[in-house]
């Protein structure tokens, strides 16, 4: 299973994004901008988690680490 952590800052598109932590990322926020979002088998379950609790926020996948939840 993978680590997955939100980004606190939006995206200039209005998405917050998940990142893998376990594979890392070149565009991996600062760790003062991460939400830790625990274990998952895939970045769907992050996402799933991330929209449940933050349900008006626009969560994405990063293009780079998660690109199977990259939607906008």
């Amino acid at each position: 299973m993978a680590r997955f952590i939100l980004n606190k800052n939006q995206q200039a598109n209005g998405d917050f994004e998940v990142h893998n932590k376990t594979t890392g990322c070149s565009y991996m926020p600062s760790p003062e901008n991460q939400v830790d979002l625990g274990e998952h088998i895939s970045c769907h379950g992050a996402v799933l988690l991330a929209k449940q609790n933050w349900p008006t926020a626009r969560i994405n996948g990063c293009y780079y680490c998660c690109r199977s939840c990259h939607t906008t």
